[in-house]
């Protein structure tokens, strides 16, 4: 059974062996730029540690681990362009490095290679690992639509935004981790059950992501209070908004778009709201639940309790969590 590091090394192998062609220049090199040094291969990462509950030999999966990470990246490319994002992970955004067209194009060819690659999984096991790939990309534009459409909606419940994150964010690492597990050979009831845990871990994991933008700390890589200043309908802001009062209401409502306030007061203004109805505290305690869940599932596994272990370890670095 290899070590986390190990999956880890094997992953940014095997990608770098994938490398795209040089010419089209403008087409490739946003390609290759985006996919170096991406970020933390959760998805990935997910792909091997399932596969490797059920089997020491991993090599199968690797094709699979870099088409959920190809397709990952190429969803970011298209989402910056819907945001208008200048910056990804702390440097210039494909949109904002060679413009709109580019990184349309080069996202669409990112789709393609994403499904090249999964083609190159065993024969036997394609047209399963095709479904699961299909309906996974299919939801995560539904996310993505669902996220876009509550910018213009006036009133967003907590059901109708954990459905969205669920199909946006979750989805995905459902679908890394029940694809690694088929290609591990799992049984089909232990694979409802990593598709269970991989989505109450990533319902967690945004959740988590909410709270540090406005909670946490710079030196994670990003700005402090970004979604305060867009306005965005976090778990955070539709949950204040359910149990404030009207004036503070108000204050939730109207902040962003103040023109007399700097940004520093736009974001003080908004936590004072937060925290008067203690929003933090309800935060964790959603994502204690949400993780405690996940970590529950994994228990009830016909594997190895020392491969579900390193999953569990894995799970927990996600969540910054010790216990």
């Amino acid at each position: 059974m290899q070590t986390n590091e190990q999956l880890l090394t094997a992953i940014e192998n095997y990608l770098a062996q994938c490398e795209s062609p040089t010419e089209p220049e403008r087409l490739y090199a946003p390609i290759t730029y985006s996919m170096v040094g991406g970020g933390k291969r959760l998805r990935p990462m997910l792909v091997l540690l399932a596969c490797g509950l059920y089997t020491d030999d991993i090599r199968p999966a690797l094709p699979a681990a870099a088409a959920v990470e190809t397709f990952h990246n190429f969803t970011l490319l298209h989402d910056d362009i819907m945001d208008h994002a200048a910056v990804r992970r702390g440097k210039p955004s494909v949109f904002a490095k060679w413009g709109q067209n580019a990184a349309i194009l080069s996202g669409d060819a990112m789709l393609i290679c994403a499904y090249r690659l999964l083609t190159q999984s065993p024969e036997a096991q394609l047209p399963e690992l095709l479904k699961v790939f299909n309906e996974m990309a299919l939801q995560v534009c539904e996310g993505q639509q669902y996220d876009m459409d509550f910018e213009s909606k006036p009133k967003v419940s907590v059901v109708e935004y954990m459905h969205m994150i669920e199909l946006k964010t979750s989805v995905l690492l459902a679908g890394s981790t029940v694809i690694g597990a088929l290609l591990g050979g799992a049984p089909e009831e232990d694979r409802r059950k990593l598709r269970r845990f991989a989505t109450e871990l990533g319902l967690a994991f945004q959740l988590q992501d909410d709270l540090l933008d406005s909670y946490g700390d710079e030196r994670l890589g990003k700005a402090i209070g970004g979604d305060i200043l867009e306005g965005k309908k976090t778990y955070l802001m539709i949950t204040a908004m359910s149990h404030a009062d009207e004036p503070d209401r108000e204050v939730l409502r109207s902040t962003a778009k103040n023109p007399k306030l700097t940004d520093a007061e736009k974001i003080a203004a908004v936590k004072a709201v937060y925290d008067r109805y203690d929003i933090p505290r309800l935060t964790e305690q959603q994502i204690s639940v949400r993780f405690d869940r996940a970590l529950a599932l994994l228990d009830t596994l016909t594997t190895d309790p020392q491969r579900v272990r390193q999953l569990k370890e894995f799970s927990k670095s996600l969540m910054g969590r010790k216990k």
